[in-house]
């Protein structure tokens, strides 16, 4: 599993910012790719953050590469050939490990511009 201390610097990175969605889109089982994607933009428009569809994805396949998702290919309903690809849990307890740990990096960032803030305004 990709370690947060590499997905962070000052802070946190978009990548690691989208996986931490992703896997709480899929508990809360949005669960596929253009759904989530379209998901993201309208809740995180009022604040300026567009994520775009390469990134949404190279989270996606970060979270399969680390063993935490899988892709389930379902026949869209009414179509004979169309397919959607949805993403279940491989490893939930590894999600839950990832969230903990993003969890922690968030309060730093957190904490960091919080000083920031008080201190320059």
């Amino acid at each position: 599993m990709t370690d947060t201390r590499n997905a962070s610097g000052f802070l946190l990175k978009q990548r690691a910012f989208l996986k931490l969605y992703m896997i709480t889109m899929t508990e809360n089982e949005r669960l596929y790719g253009l759904k989530l994607l379209d998901t993201l933009r309208e809740e995180f428009a009022p604040i300026g953050f567009k994520p775009n569809h390469s990134e949404v994805y190279k989270a996606l396949h970060d979270l399969i590469d680390d063993g935490i998702l899988k892709q389930i290919r379902q026949k869209k309903e009414g179509m004979k050939l169309q397919e959607v690809v949805f993403y279940r849990f491989e490893d939930y307890e590894a999600a839950k490990r990832y969230k903990k740990q993003l969890k922690q990096e968030l309060d730093r960032c957190q904490a960091l511009i919080q000083k920031a803030i008080k201190d320059n305004y």
